[in-house]
């Protein structure tokens, strides 16, 4: 009879034994690693991933996600250098990269973070000038990274990226903004069309000296203006002309009148011709 009993009881402990170690056993993924603490002390290392066994309640174990992590920083009103208020906020991307630190340093590396990525935010943009935080987005957000990251690396959280995503400008400033892009605008269409003008003189003194040499490229110029001006069936045409083409004209009749008053006609000879002189 005592056999039975013994054999009874073997198999209840057997069976206790047997539910324990199936409840002792644990299975991390992929991107999860267990952290073990025995009888309150931490292990070397960290288990996973797979199939770990957790003796409890001598062992307790704590799991760490390894994934990158968004966190999305609420807005916050700022006053920049140049004391200008705006609201900004932004997106912070980390991921654990030590899990023994993120759990032994930190009571919650997630609330943490998020606080320290939050202060940050606040004391850098708030030494930037408005300029900068608009242009500069870039540098902004670089020194937004090695800042926070360097706070957070004591607890095995590496910061990866940090994107400053809107920046809300008060009304009288966007306009002030709009009038100044407006006023830039107006003053590069001066320039260019300064510069054009300069471009246009440029040529046309170089035009001028090569005809210099020939006042008849300079007539041939002129019809050729004359032609492309009468093609568009103009009633009336208001046309400069120098006095520099009237000139040979000019020279031909005075020449013509001096010869007349100085020429002299000499009595005909006995074969009844007559010959003229100019001098």
């Amino acid at each position: 009879m005592w056999m039975i009993y013994a054999a009874t009881g073997l198999g209840i402990a057997l069976a206790v034994v047997a539910l324990y170690l199936l409840s002792c056993i644990c299975i991390l993924n992929e991107y999860q690693r267990g952290v073990i603490f025995r009888l309150g002390r931490a292990m070397p290392k960290p288990k996973g991933p797979g199939l770990i066994m957790v003796f409890r309640p001598i062992d307790s174990m704590m799991r760490v996600d390894l994934r990158t992590i968004t966190k999305v920083i609420e807005p916050q009103d700022i006053i920049t250098r140049d004391n200008v208020s705006v609201r900004v906020n932004a997106v912070l991307y980390f991921r654990v990269v030590d899990p023994m630190r993120s759990v032994l340093e930190v009571a919650d590396f997630l609330f943490a973070t998020s606080q320290v990525a939050l202060t940050t935010l606040r004391s850098t943009l708030g030494q930037a000038e408005l300029d900068d935080l608009l242009t500069e987005r870039d540098k902004v957000n670089r020194r937004l990274q090695e800042i926070i990251d360097g706070h957070t690396e004591p607890w095995g959280v590496k910061v990866s990226v940090v994107e400053v995503k809107d920046v809300d400008l008060p009304e009288p400033m966007k306009r002030s903004m709009a009038h100044q892009a407006e006023a830039e605008r107006d003053r590069r269409a001066k320039v260019i069309n300064a510069e054009g003008e300069f471009q246009a003189a440029d040529k046309l003194r170089q035009a001028a000296e090569i005809m210099t040499p020939y006042p008849m490229a300079m007539q041939m110029r002129y019809l050729q203006a004359l032609a492309e001006v009468a093609s568009e069936k103009n009633s009336t045409i208001i046309f400069p002309l120098p006095l520099e083409l009237l000139a040979p004209f000019l020279k031909s009749g005075r020449d013509g009148a001096g010869a007349g008053a100085l020429a002299s006609v000499r009595p005909t000879n006995d074969s009844g011709a007559v010959f003229t002189a100019v001098s």
